[in-house]
């Protein structure tokens, strides 16, 4: 599994001594290892030589997601009876945010995001709060590989801003999305602690309702979702 780990985290691929290097397993062992895990399918070798995840990994993948929506959903419904707005769980994955669940509001006009959507970091409040918990170096790199292209008017379009924008999101301890991603709408959002993965818990909908003092509201209702979540994770 520390295998797998290590090269799960550099999506390029890596050689046999760079496994050894990052896992600390001597190279009998990795030879031994990265054969019987290609012959299951769990990496592949590339052109290059370099190993990388394999194809059936998505079936732990697929298997993990159902898990994963199945945790969080009574977390998520009791954001709904608490804000009586649309509550989402989100993912970092690569230099994008992923949502993973969502159980909907009961309001007949209310922000729906299809399980599954990848988003932008720099427009949305989940990810941002994601972004907020990476270096930034690594958010500035993020950004130039990603481009910042305007959703919205209100969308931030300048690096500088943004990081500025995550240091009030550091300091503050939630994230938020005023229309600049989709007009209309508003998302408040907070990360989730201490899990081996990046992961995000956010309330959106329209921003007529969506007041300052609803954020005030949601935010440690948020706070106290994501620690009962993350002990449910543990």
């Amino acid at each position: 599994m520390g295998l797998l780990e290590a090269v799960a985290r550099n999506e390029a691929g890596m050689g046999l001594s760079q496994i050894a290097a990052e896992t600390g397993l001597p190279l009998p062992t990795i030879h031994r290892l990265v054969r019987t895990l290609v012959d299951l399918g769990y990496l592949r070798q590339e052109p290059s030589r370099a190993y990388a995840l394999g194809p059936r990994l998505l079936l732990l993948t697929e298997s993990s997601q159902t898990m994963l929506n199945g945790i969080a959903r009574p977390h998520l419904s009791r954001l709904v009876d608490r804000v009586g707005e649309t509550a989402n769980l989100a993912m970092l994955d690569g230099d994008r945010a992923a949502y993973l669940a969502q159980v909907p509001s009961r309001h007949p006009m209310r922000m729906f995001t299809e399980v599954g959507r990848r988003v932008m970091l720099h427009c949305t409040g989940v990810g941002k709060v994601l972004a907020s918990t990476l270096p930034p170096d690594e958010v500035r790199a993020i950004l130039d590989r990603s481009g910042m292209p305007a959703q919205t008017e209100h969308t931030l379009t300048d690096p500088e801003a943004v990081l500025r924008q995550l240091d009030w999101v550091r300091r503050h301890g939630y994230a938020l999305d005023d229309g600049e991603q989709e007009i209309g709408v508003r998302c408040v959002a907070v990360t989730v602690p201490d899990v081996p993965v990046r992961l995000a818990l956010s309330v959106s909908g329209p921003t007529a309702r969506i007041s300052d003092d609803v954020v005030q509201v949601a935010v440690p209702l948020l706070h106290r979702a994501a620690g009962a979540l993350a002990a449910d994770l543990a």
